[in-house]
């Protein structure tokens, strides 16, 4: 006869049936019983050639071997279209547990209630002294409205490059002000050659910041007002302005996008251009012909251009935050293979990247962190962190226009009268 007073003896004799045959095959009385591990999905945008994916998947899977507790399914994200692949997946309620993104996609999707802000990972950090880890002002760079809403791992930045060949030729040395660079400019425009190559897209619009900040000026204020036209900027304006006057800068800048500039001036058609940190790396047969100009003297002797910090940004949607933190603090400390195998064309944020012998095997990369980083500077200069209109102030085509506008040699007074205006409605002033 069966009675409830036997249910707890046969259950005891199925455990020690379940332990037996787990001890048999090798595992262990937890194993036996460990819950399934918690999935994880991190959406990771695509930061460099076919290699760069193959380097994240290759580190997703050490981790996963490594916390068997946790296992993380990655995605790789194209940029076409990226903000509606985000928006759409929040609305729908399938957002990933973590992602990377650009400079300003952290704050701007904070806005919208869907990032989880990192405070408690970053005060663990730096109660650990991992914090100090990362260089100078990139954490600080990801805070907003209070709160931390990223954690940064790499640094796009904008440097000026010239080409050996066309400076040797014509008896230059290297510039190190502004004043020998549109000098050094007229000098090498010649024989359907020009001294400035530049592009009408938004890495046109890179020009602009690089000059501004490179004057110690910028685009807001301390309280977050946009300051367009303060004497520092309008300075800078016009000496771009003054070297499309001597018709040192391509006329067929204003039609280029960036593939175009980076083209010709592998091809030799220019002297100097502004670019991101991987140009010679990627020049090809071009790359012997290529150096890094040293960051430029402004007229009041300020240093300076423009760098975003790409991060890591944590879902609101997560149902794991605690094992996201994990997987966040391992992946941090762990992603020198994004460069030493997937060829990423950033930057790394932490030290104990940097200093690896491939910074120093890559020459130009190895002066720029040690050159340039140390004077980046945001779209933000001269508020503090970053903030969503920001990310509209980029994203509306308004200083794209501008610098189209600029290289077309159209009156300054006017481009940035027009300018000042669009962007005081984007941001609603």
């Amino acid at each position: 006869m069966k009675t409830a007073g036997n249910a707890p003896a046969r259950g005891r004799a199925g455990l020690l049936a379940s332990l037996a045959a787990a001890l048999a095959i090798g595992l262990s009385p937890v194993a036996a019983y460990a819950a399934d591990p918690v999935k994880l999905n991190f959406w990771d945008m695509i930061w460099g050639p076919p290699e760069y994916i193959d380097a994240a998947k290759e580190l997703v899977a050490e981790f996963n071997k490594e916390n068997p507790g946790i296992q993380v399914e990655y995605r790789s994200i194209p940029w076409n279209n990226w903000y509606q692949t985000y928006v759409t997946a929040i609305s729908a309620g399938t957002a990933p547990d973590l992602s990377t993104g650009a400079g300003y996609q952290a704050v701007q999707l904070y806005d919208l209630g869907a990032i989880r802000p990192i405070d408690d990972l970053i005060e663990e950090m730096k109660t650990s002294g991992d914090l100090d880890d990362f260089l100078p002002g990139t954490v600080d760079t990801l805070r907003y409205d209070d709160h931390y809403v990223a954690l940064p791992w790499g640094i796009d930045i904008r440097v000026w490059f010239y080409r050996k060949d066309m400076l040797d030729a014509a008896g230059l040395k290297v510039p190190t002000t502004w004043a020998e660079l549109r000098e050094a400019a007229k000098a090498t425009t010649k024989d359907g050659k020009f001294g400035i190559l530049a592009s009408g897209d938004t890495g046109g619009s890179h020009f602009l910041y690089n000059a501004i900040l490179n004057n110690g000026g910028g685009l807001f204020t301390e309280d977050r007002k946009l300051d367009l036209k303060s004497e520092r900027n309008v300075e800078a304006f016009e000496a771009l302005a003054g070297m499309v006057a001597d018709g040192s800068v391509s006329p067929a800048s204003t039609g280029y996008n960036s593939d175009d500039r980076r083209g010709a001036f592998n091809r030799g058609q220019g002297a100097f251009t502004l670019d991101g940190p991987g140009l010679i790396s990627q020049a090809g047969d071009a790359a012997d012909k290529i150096g890094v100009v040293p960051p430029l003297a402004g007229p009041h002797g300020d240093k300076g251009t423009i760098f975003w910090v790409n991060n890591i940004m944590v879902y609101e949607q997560t149902k794991h935050p605690e094992e996201v933190k994990t997987f966040l603090k391992w992946w941090s400390k762990n992603q020198t293979p994004l460069w030493t195998k997937g060829n990423t064309g950033q930057l790394p944020t932490r030290k104990s990247i940097a200093a690896n012998d491939y910074f120093k095997q890559q020459a130009s990369r190895g002066y720029v962190l040690e050159n340039y980083v140390p004077i980046g500077k945001t779209t933000a200069t001269h508020a503090a962190g970053i903030f969503p209109a920001l990310n509209e102030v980029e994203g509306e085509g308004v200083m794209q226009t501008f610098a189209q506008e600029l290289w077309q040699g159209k009156p300054l007074d006017q481009i940035l009268d027009t300018a000042d205006s669009r962007l005081k409605s984007i941001v609603k002033e």
